[in-house]
This record gives C-alpha cells, sequence and structure tokens, in this order.
C-alpha cells in the first residue's frame, strides 16, 4: 500500500466523545468517505491484499461495505454482491441464505445473508469491510459463501483489530491509529 493512502486514512480517522453518558470513544470514519484520494485509492489497496486469490465476486455488509464494496471490486474487474442484516428493512423478496453472527463488535447478535442466487460453485469470494474488530462478520460471510458451493479467498478491511491471519488481511491495524482510552469502539 502507498504510504500516502496509509498517512491519509490515519490523519482523516478520528475518536469521537459522544457525551457525558457514555463511557466509550467511537470511531469516526467519515473522513475517509469525505477525501477523493482515499476514494479513489481505497478500492485498489483493498484488491491489491488478495490478488493472489484471484477473487471472482466481492461481498460486503452493509453499511458501508455497501460503499467500499464496488470501489474493490471495480478495482478487481469482478462484481460485486451485497450482504443484508437481518430485520434492517423490509423482508428481500426473493431466496436468500442466512448465517448467525453470534456477536457484533457491539456484542449483539445478528443475522447476515446474501441473494442465493448471486453466488454459487465456481465463485471465489472475497469479504470486504471497513473493520474488522471480533471477525464474527467475515465468519458469517464465509460460511454463507461456503453454504452456497462458493470459495471464501478472505477478508479485506482498512483496519484489521485482531491478530495476524491469513484469511484477514488489512491496510491498518488498531495500533495505527491514534489511540483512545481503554473503552473505545
Amino acid at each position: 500500500m502507498a504510504s500516502d493512502l496509509r498517512d491519509r486514512l490515519i490523519s482523516q480517522f478520528r475518536w469521537t466523545d459522544p457525551g457525558p453518558d457514555s463511557d466509550v470513544l467511537v470511531s469516526d470514519r467519515s473522513g475517509w468517505w469525505r477525501d477523493p484520494y482515499i476514494l479513489d485509492a481505497i478500492g485498489p489497496a483493498l484488491a491489491g491484499l488478495f490478488t493472489d486469490r484471484s477473487p471472482t465476486v466481492v461481498v460486503a455488509p452493509e453499511v458501508t461495505g455497501f460503499l467500499l464494496g464496488p470501489l474493490v471490486a471495480r478495482a478487481l474487474g469482478v462484481g460485486f454482491v451485497e450482504a443484508y442484516r437481518a430485520g434492517a428493512r423490509r423482508p428481500i423478496a426473493e431466496p436468500m441464505t442466512w448465517a448467525d453472527v453470534p456477536a457484533d463488535h457491539r456484542g449483539e447478535p445478528q443475522r447476515l445473508g446474501v441473494r442465493t442466487h448471486l453466488i454459487g460453485p465456481g465463485d471465489r469470494v472475497l469479504v470486504v469491510d471497513d473493520w474488522a474488530g471480533t471477525g464474527a462478520q467475515a465468519r458469517a460471510l464465509h460460511t454463507v459463501i461456503s453454504t452456497l458451493g462458493a470459495e471464501p479467498v478472505g477478508t479485506a478491511v482498512i483496519v484489521h483489530e485482531g491478530p495476524p491471519a491469513g484469511n484477514v488481511r488489512g491496510l491498518l491495524t488498531r495500533a495505527d491509529l491514534s489511540p483512545g482510552p481503554a473503552g473505545t469502539e
């Protein structure tokens, strides 16, 4: 990854204090989406983490994944499939394949699913997201992908908070961001 992109990601990130009723700081990534240099460079940078695995399609969870996923798919020259959260809106009116996420980064269980007909045998699927804390969402999507007969090739994220892992690759680690107090999300 170019050091310019890395520097921009770090400089455009901040921790925010939601107020006196909260004991945690919240990550504010909005500066990433405001910066045209980051928008231009982030797709190819994330795609570059897994070009050795030759993905044929990108899957990303809502909400931020719906921005990042198409940028990465375009850089790879492949298609994009949305992964929806159950209960976030009216049900999708076609068959979906779902997997449970035991707990997200806030400790809340959820379900993620994709339209069943969009992924199948022969697909090599790259999962893309902005942040991997526990990796639970990525694992759930890998389960969905495998259930549909496709091969999950890995997960590309901007920030990888966990220990190094071959199937999750990030542009930054949590330690790269200005340290907040113990209570951050």
